[in-house]
């Protein structure tokens, strides 16, 4: 017979199904039923017993199924890792999505669930980065990187908006400029000029000279000047095929133009030979690194160069018996040094068949952003070495003579230098030439169709459909760009009439 069975503080109702085999009374749901009394209970069971003896006891509810476990959320960093996977961009913009998203969106984001991110979260993470001291046009980068990859992510289903988008107009009216960045800092034609005098007598040879000139009056990228091939200079214009694009890892990548901006170039008669007489100069052969033949290389030693075998300046002073600053001091002011040992120095130097940097040693290949920057650049346009450790900032010291002033080398540069420069454009960057060039349009009043073609830019208005750019335009052009080049130099040759720059004193004594 069937009994209740005590369960806490409630009673159940227990029968027998089988010889052995006991069954507890429940609903038609298959739940336990809880019973106030032990005698409810006792009672309820007898009646479930007495069915089964009569057969007509209908089969227990199957149990509830077990509910299946609540899948894992795919965090925002599982997302992008895959989403990341799955482009197939240009190298360039493979590398700074993966930097924006490595350095700056998954330390943030990283273990977010996606569907869990807010526009409040996203905010927050903007503002912090702000009081971390990042600029805001840097954020702005990195929150559209943000945006692409939600994006992205809607049009996978996972989400239902992209809380990453900005109304526009959206906070302060006051302060919609803050997110504009300083205005660049631009230069005249003269300054151009000065500025690649002053690089050229850095680096020690014409090729920054021609660099800087051509890249002002062209308006070139940074990647499209050291990636110009030789054979797109032609006798009126240079054709922009090719950039190099330099990676993070320091390999310089061959890809097409930014935007694909494929285009032609029309250079002055001024700027067409200076090209041509660059290329006739250095005899430039195929890269190692490209197999092509390149108008400019870089400036000092090829990576590995002091690697390379061969006689060092430390073998010379061994040779010698004398310290590596005495040799130095032999090569660079051989006045300071003793007759008897700077005749010992020159004998070793013989001997050993030491040579100089620059007196037979091979170039880097191309320039290096940085290097070309912070070494010829920035101390020719501000007159200023930029700082490196263990030094501070400084300028820039040079002998008097001849003018504008030799920069000073070595030991004891400082202490010998005479004078220094002053600066010509304070902030100005290599780029900021290419600010400068559509400045020079603006000011020669240049058609906008001619200049989006020469500067890579594409109108995508209507109007721009229906303007065209003629022959006339082109020459009305040539003739202001060379107009200008002629009153800088004019001005230059006031300035003093020569220069210890080759190529810069050939134009001067031309202009005579």
């Amino acid at each position: 017979m069937g009994f209740g069975e005590k369960r806490g503080d409630y009673y159940r109702g227990r029968y027998w199904l089988a010889p052995g085999k006991l069954a507890t009374v429940a609903d038609e749901n298959g739940a336990t039923i809880r019973f106030r009394t032990k005698r409810e209970a006792a009672k309820a069971a007898n009646d479930k017993e007495a069915l089964v003896r009569a057969g007509t006891l209908p089969p227990a509810p199957k149990p509830a199924p077990e509910p299946e476990p609540a899948p894992t959320p795919l965090t925002f960093g599982e997302y992008a890792s895959a989403w990341y996977g799955e482009q197939d961009l240009a190298a360039s913009t493979m590398q700074n999505y993966k930097r924006h998203i490595e350095q700056h969106l998954l330390p943030e984001f990283e273990s977010v669930p996606i569907v869990e991110m807010t526009r409040a979260r996203i905010e927050g993470w903007a503002k912090a980065e702000r009081e971390r001291g990042y600029a805001v046009s840097s954020i702005k980068t990195w929150r559209s990187t943000l945006h692409l990859v939600l994006g992205d992510a809607v049009e996978d289903g996972i989400r239902d908006s992209n809380p990453a988008a900005r109304r526009r107009g959206r906070g302060k009216r006051a302060g919609r400029s803050r997110n504009r960045g300083p205005e660049k800092v631009v230069t005249d034609a003269l300054g151009i000029l000065l500025i690649g005098e002053r690089a050229s007598l850095l680096s020690g040879r014409d090729d920054e000279f021609v660099a800087v000139v051509s890249k002002g009056f062209t308006g070139k990228r940074w990647g499209e000047l050291v990636g110009l091939e030789a054979e797109y200079v032609r006798p009126t214009s240079v054709r922009i095929e090719w950039q190099l694009y330099e990676l993070d890892n320091g390999e310089l990548h061959r890809c097409p133009p930014k935007d694909d901006s494929y285009r032609t170039i029309d250079t002055p008669p001024f700027l067409s030979a200076m090209l041509a007489r660059q290329i006739e100069r250095n005899q430039p052969k195929p890269c190692a690194c490209h197999g092509r033949t390149y108008v400019f290389s870089g400036h000092g030693a090829a990576n590995g160069a002091a690697r390379r075998t061969g006689v060092k300046l430390v073998d010379v002073a061994q040779r010698a018996g004398v310290s590596t600053g005495t040799v130095s001091n032999v090569l660079n002011r051989p006045e300071t040094v003793p007759e008897v040992t700077r005749l010992r120095v020159t004998k070793a130097i013989a001997d050993l068949g030491y040579l100089r940097n620059g007196a037979g040693g091979e170039n880097a290949a191309h320039w290096r952003r940085s290097g070309f920057a912070q070494w010829l650049f920035q101390p020719a346009a501000t007159g200023w070495y930029p700082k490196k450790s263990p030094q501070s900032a400084h300028p820039v010291p040079v002998l008097a003579e001849p003018w504008p002033g030799i920069p000073a080398r070595g030991r004891g540069a400082a202490a010998r230098a005479e004078a220094c420069w002053l600066p010509i454009a304070q902030g100005l960057t290599p780029h900021g030439e290419r600010h400068a060039h559509k400045v020079m349009l603006d000011w020669l009043k240049t058609p906008k169709v001619l200049t989006d073609e020469r500067m890579g830019h594409l109108d995508g208005s209507v109007g721009a459909r229906y303007s065209h750019v003629t022959q006339e335009m082109r020459d009305e052009l040539m003739e202001g760009l060379t107009r200008i080049w002629e009153e800088a130099l004019a001005a230059r040759r006031r300035m003093r009439p020569r220069s210890p720059v080759a190529v810069l004193d050939v134009l001067l004594r031309g202009s005579q």
